[in-house]
């Protein structure tokens, strides 16, 4: 049965962990779908993955394109999209054209969006009110990098209260999720008592209701990771160890090995 917004509260409640990643093409996809993954997300981390060196290069054209992969390969996970940086934050109504266009060309089920400011929160509330799921993000945005960089967030008390009137504030505007990046676990822990939706944990600490990390992070494929993030094997030297392996049969002629030949 496919995962739905209204899964991920009661999950909530029950106490269930959820599981979240990030995905940018079919292959990908599939895998994480097939493993039990709950949520995936074409986050604008898909920036890195086209080699920028940050998520502001990347345009929604770009988004749409490997969201329309990815949602080809989940059958089950609910399916998340980010907006791009300048997609939304002009108006509420720039956001509804980048959203509904999420939603209508990938299949994606919701959209997410950075910030908690009250412009943004008026953004959401009027995404929400049209239909349009959305997921929130407080803490460490980075599509904010030139203003707050990406250190930890929250670490002063004006600070921690500025990130939990934010979370509250989203919450109350209508978003179904809200994913806490790099902030201190107790903060963590607090937003994710005060709420009644489920928080995704990014560097935020173990008493989340969810976590999530970037997949090329957690495949041991990224040239840098964040501090919080793990890598939980390292495909980089097993894909590069196979291609040299294959590079060394084809220069020293032992593939196609010669009974192939003629078949």
């Amino acid at each position: 049965m496919a995962v739905t917004t209204q899964q991920l509260i009661q999950w909530k409640q029950q106490g269930r962990s959820i599981v979240a990643l990030t995905a940018w093409d079919y292959a990908i996809a599939q895998i994480l779908d097939a493993a039990g993954v709950d949520l995936i997300l074409v986050g604008d981390t898909l920036a890195l993955v086209l080699g920028y060196e940050t998520t502001l290069p990347v345009t929604l054209e770009e988004i749409l394109h490997h969201a329309k992969a990815v949602r080809r390969g989940v059958k089950r996970a609910l399916l998340v999209v980010d907006l791009p940086f300048l997609t939304y934050q002009e108006s509420p109504q720039q956001a509804m054209h980048s959203a509904g266009r999420v939603l209508k060309e990938t299949g994606a089920q919701a959209v997410k969006m950075e910030g908690g400011y009250p412009a943004m929160i008026e953004t959401v509330a009027h995404l929400v009110q049209a239909g349009i799921p959305v997921m929130g993000h407080v803490g460490l945005t980075p599509q904010s990098i030139h203003q707050i960089g990406l250190r930890q967030q929250g670490k002063t008390p004006e600070a921690e209260e500025k990130i939990l009137a934010e979370a509250l504030a989203l919450q109350q505007a209508g978003v179904f999720s809200i994913v806490l990046e790099h902030i201190p676990t107790q903060l963590g822990l607090q937003i994710t008592q005060k709420l009644t939706i489920p928080t995704i944990g990014i560097g935020a600490g173990p008493y989340c209701d969810g976590q999530v990390l970037v997949t090329s992070d957690v495949l041991g494929l990224s040239e840098r990771k964040p501090p919080f993030a793990k890598s939980y094997t390292n495909l980089q030297d097993t894909i590069t160890q196979a291609v040299q392996s294959y590079t060394f049969e084809v220069r020293e002629h032992k593939f196609p090995p010669e009974e192939e030949v003629g078949k």
